[in-house]
């Protein structure tokens, strides 16, 4: 079974991402308490951000377009609300594998329990605008 995907929606949870990553980083938010915390010079960056930020736009279309795949399969699975599978399927993925990984590798690389925090917060919030785009946005026929 191939998943429906709604590429529309896909898209715009992409550009979400980016969003929400620009304003959680900002710094009046987050972004000079991420900075102490990470060791990161923004007045004096170590590169150029085109690369980062190319990456970064890559990976969250591959991430949205994982939720909307798992997230159709998940409402065929278990039937119900699509919007309510989208948000179950992002909270369970984010519990399962990228808060787990990013608590995992942080620890053993040392980094503060307060970074980690930030950042696995920021990834909730990422998945969670995402799901809501996804889940309000079902692919046609559904």
């Amino acid at each position: 079974m191939v998943p429906e995907i709604n590429y529309w929606a896909v898209l715009v949870a992409t550009a979400s991402s980016v969003l929400v990553s620009a304003l959680w980083y900002s710094h009046g938010v987050m972004g000079a308490r991420w900075s102490r915390l990470a060791g990161v010079d923004l007045d004096h960056p170590s590169r150029r951000p085109l690369w980062p930020m190319l990456t970064t736009v890559l990976l969250a279309f591959i991430t949205a377009w994982v939720l909307a795949g798992a997230a159709s399969i998940a409402w065929h699975f278990y039937g119900g609300a699509y919007f309510w599978a989208s948000a179950v399927t992002a909270v369970t993925l984010w519990a399962g594998f990228t808060a787990a990984r990013l608590i995992t590798h942080d620890a053993f690389e040392g980094r503060s329990t307060r970074l980690t925090t930030l950042n696995i917060g920021h990834e909730l919030l990422t998945i969670a605008v995402m799901a809501i785009i996804i889940g309000v946005w079902p692919p046609s026929g559904l």
